[in-house]
């Protein structure tokens, strides 16, 4: 699949009241914790993307009875902690880094071997990061050859706690360390170098977990039990991240973007952009089971360049596609440091944001951590995603402010993240078109 955006001075901003769907994150929660607790859990607002998807039915695939989706909601009868059963086969997670780095902790406590496969994008991903610290505490967890996925896990091994000083700011890597934590003897700690995402301990508290928070260190303490509770998943920020950016870039742009989670973890985009000079205001602020949620309103603004905080770079990682292309719509220089962890996600996104945007007329250059982009507009012609959602989407908002028409190849991941993304940005006011390959 591929989409064809239509650039030109004729275009017209983003207007209108949307909600973008639910948080991933939150959603692959939900049925990870929802699945071990005891009782029955009902979710709402669960993003029917292939990622949770994924998850979902890998748990179906190990005995849970799990109900839906339908109109985002789910119903879970949860087995208890050690209620999962040996599945027929490897549990096939797609894309999904969140799904297998999490699952590896998880089933690490399990008392059945189990093996952990994924698509082609997701099998280059490192996962020495998990396995390490879960080898420290007594599990066996083989890979591929050079730690990439297949993860096989052998069951039926006594986990021990451990104490770790994370070398990398990683939500997913602290989240593995923490949900084997709930099947080791005595208290798990993990200390993180910078910020990241808290959604596994606020959504640990809310199922009855006792998590300690202190700092940067988070701790569990094992054996642990979940207790059923229900869980509203609010619109994710990284989502709304796109039409946020296409907002402001956009001429005579006045959209307002509904019930979106803003978890102080995660809320780096909106401080970049304001950095940047984006006129952004948040009304109707609530608390939905334990996380903050708000409408946005975004309107168009001028954008300067600016060197980002590296403090804010682990609040924004999953955004950073998108704030390239504000930086290459910004009047200035932008420079972007501390961000090698873009290098191994779904693609190289350091390089493949900065291949594309040069293919768009942008002058822009790769760093070993991040990029400089002097801004000042963006071109026409073809750029390619390498299956990354992220990318795919971005360089579609890049259409608003470019002079030309935007052709993005391997477009099908964006399903991943974000279904009917095409659909949705069409309603607002991008022209976008999505052609089958």
């Amino acid at each position: 699949m591929k989409y064809i955006v239509r650039g030109g001075s004729d275009k017209s901003g983003l207007k209108g009241s949307i909600r973008v769907p639910g948080d991933k994150s939150i959603s692959h929660r939900s049925i990870m914790f929802g699945s071990l607790a005891e009782g029955t859990s009902h979710i709402s607002g669960f993003l029917e993307g292939e990622d949770s998807l994924n998850t979902l039915r890998a748990f179906q695939a190990m005995g849970v009875n799990i109900e839906g989706p339908v109109d985002g909601k789910v119903t879970i009868e949860g087995v208890g902690m050690h209620g999962l059963t040996e599945p027929a086969g490897p549990l096939y997670v797609g894309n999904s880094g969140t799904s297998m780095r999490l699952l590896a902790g998880l089933l690490a406590g399990q008392r059945f071997d189990v093996e952990l496969s994924g698509d082609s994008s997701l099998s280059k991903r490192p996962m020495k990061r998990v396995t390490d610290p879960l080898a420290e505490m007594g599990a066996k967890v083989d890979t591929a050859e050079g730690g990439k996925p297949p993860l096989k896990i052998t069951g039926k091994q006594s986990l021990n706690s451990i104490s770790y000083q994370m070398p990398m700011a990683s939500a997913q890597v602290k989240s593995c360390c923490l949900l084997a934590g709930m099947y080791a003897d005595g208290k798990t700690c993990v200390t993180e170098p910078a910020v990241t995402r808290d959604h596994t301990e606020r959504m640990l508290k809310a199922f009855g977990c006792d998590v300690e928070v202190q700092g940067s260190t988070a701790c569990v303490t094992g054996p642990a039990k979940l207790i059923a509770t229900d869980i509203d998943v609010p619109a994710d920020i990284s989502s709304a991240a796109f039409f946020m950016v296409g907002a402001t870039i956009a001429d005579d742009s006045d959209i307002l973007l509904e019930h979106v989670g803003i978890n102080p973890t995660r809320t780096g985009i909106i401080d970049i952009l304001k950095l940047m000079g984006a006129d952004i205001t948040f009304s109707n602020q609530q608390e939905i089971g334990g996380e903050p949620v708000v409408d946005i309103r975004v309107i168009s603004s001028s954008l300067k360049g600016v060197h980002i905080p590296e403090e804010l770079v682990p609040l924004a990682i999953d955004e950073f596609p998108v704030i390239f292309v504000a930086a290459a719509c910004a009047d200035g220089q932008t420079v972007v440091t501390g961000a090698e962890e873009l290098r191994v996600k779904e693609s190289d996104r350091i390089q493949v944001m900065a291949d594309g945007l040069i293919a768009l007329g942008v002058d822009a250059r790769a760093t070993d951590d991040g990029m400089i982009i002097q801004g000042g507009g963006i071109g026409a012609g073809t750029v390619h995603s390498h299956d990354d959602h992220r990318i795919a989407m971005a360089f579609a908002m890049a259409g608003l402010c470019a002079s030309g028409d935007i052709h993005i190849e391997d477009c099908d991941n964006v399903n991943t993240s974000f279904p009917r993304f095409a659909e949705l940005a069409a309603s607002c006011g991008l022209d976008i078109k999505e052609l089958n390959d």
